[in-house]
């Protein structure tokens, strides 16, 4: 079932905006919220849908502003904004003790959440390939994608989305994938707005999550491919010393795209960890 969530202007020069979020599996459940990476939308996380619904969790997917079904503001992409997005969501569906699960940006904006909103609701934590505590190498922090590198993605949406859709693409998945899986990973892309993809992008360059990581306090997985090009593991590694009470499993045979490559361990993990008391 799919349905959108209203999130309210924080000042007069937004928008109302709304958010499109599925809701699967049984209402009675335990809840998982799922939060996308750049550039796609919540669905990406279809072979997790397919198989933590039937153990008896409910998981809703949301399509952060800009991405897939939910709307397109010219403005609202900070980690901040999109953090308050999900508070609004939270709020809204009144959920309770619920799982957060982040993967790349949505891993960043799930810390982001977990300290500027104070882990409200939040039971359990899974950071899957986050693209955090920063994304970007900067003054003691030689790690991940240089600025410039992002500079030049942001350069080749202005210039051919698609082809930079494509090319990103290319460097997700470790282990071999179908061309109708790359195309269909591909079109998950092409649903986002030219825009809200560049103005992530360029969060995804400038924030920094280094402050923000005691503020977690809840039990935390985090699952990353060892082999990422993306999001090195160093910075799982990074997480895992600045969360207390985390937990860090390696995925051996996965880049970024661990949520398909290694669907089955993934699911198996997600599982473990959520239902241990």
């Amino acid at each position: 079932m799919g349905y959108y969530v209203t999130v309210e202007a924080s000042n007069q020069t937004e928008h109302i905006v709304n958010v499109f979020v599925e809701d699967i599996g049984p209402r009675e459940g335990k809840v998982i919220l799922f939060l996308h990476g750049w550039p796609v939308n919540h669905k990406m996380f279809e072979y997790q849908y397919n198989e933590l619904p039937k153990h008896g969790y409910r998981c809703i997917g949301v399509d952060l502003r800009g991405f897939g079904k939910s709307d397109r503001p010219w403005s609202g992409y900070s980690y901040n904004r999109l953090a308050d997005d999900i508070r609004s969501i939270v709020d809204t569906l009144q959920l309770k003790a619920f799982v957060l699960v982040g993967f790349s940006m949505g891993g960043a904006i799930a810390v982001r959440y977990m300290d500027r909103h104070s882990g409200h609701q939040v039971a359990k934590l899974a950071l899957l390939g986050a693209a955090a505590p920063a994304f970007t190498q900067r003054p003691g922090y030689p790690y991940g994608l240089t600025k410039d590198a992002v500079d030049k993605l942001i350069e080749a949406i202005y210039k051919d989305r698609p082809n930079m859709l494509r090319s990103f693409g290319d460097t997700f998945f470790e282990r071999y994938i179908t061309e109708d899986f790359k195309n269909w990973f591909f079109q998950l892309g092409l649903e986002a707005s030219g825009h809200g993809t560049i103005q992530c992008a360029v969060s995804l360059r400038d924030e920094d999550l280094r402050a923000d990581l005691p503020a977690v306090h809840v039990p935390t997985v985090i699952c990353h491919g060892v082999h990422d090009k993306i999001c090195p593991f160093v910075l799982a590694e990074i997480m895992h010393a600045g969360i207390q009470n985390s937990q860090l499993i390696p995925f051996q045979e996965s880049g970024h795209g661990l949520f398909y490559c290694e669907r089955e361990k993934l699911n198996r993990e997600l599982l473990r960890f959520m239902d241990k008391s």
